[in-house]
């Protein structure tokens, strides 16, 4: 599982001394342990990804506004942090597979138009999950369905 995975890198890095590494990763087991502890559940790998994920569009929004303000010093900071984060994320999708994705979805779901981006973003969430940003995925099925 991708959490004991993640436990055995917190182990390692402790070892080899490596302190920025260190508190990334316990900067990933604290927001996944908050979720356990909130939703009172054990997360499977699927919805480690999708903690994983929400961290890192979190961290490019910062850096966005840490670079808008001319803070490159906190900016390479947390460009550190995503490296160390996606580095447990499956390998991102190209643009063509995001879109026969999307196409798939529309098909299963006979969805045609705007209204009917909930049922499409609904099959599209697991598959694409911690693969592709979201927020992109979402804009290219709302052209794909004409909004």
């Amino acid at each position: 599982m991708l959490k004991q995975q993640i436990q055995t890198d917190m182990k390692a890095a402790m070892k080899a001394g490596e302190k920025d590494k260190l508190g990334v990763i316990r900067l990933i087991m604290a927001a996944i342990k908050q979720r356990e502890v909130d939703e009172r559940i054990e997360l499977d790998d699927a919805q480690v990804l999708a903690v994983l994920d929400k961290m890192v569009k979190q961290r490019r929004d910062s850096i966005t506004q840490y670079d808008d303000a001319g803070r490159t010093d906190l900016a390479d900071v947390e460009r550190f942090e995503v490296g160390v984060i996606q580095g447990y994320l499956p390998e991102a999708l190209s643009e063509a597979e995001i879109s026969a994705l999307i196409e798939a979805a529309v098909a299963e779901t006979g969805a045609s138009a705007v209204r009917d981006m909930g049922k499409v973003m609904g099959v599209l969430r697991p598959k694409v999950q911690g693969r592709a940003d979201m927020g992109a995925v979402s804009a290219l099925v709302k052209q794909r369905l004409g909004g």
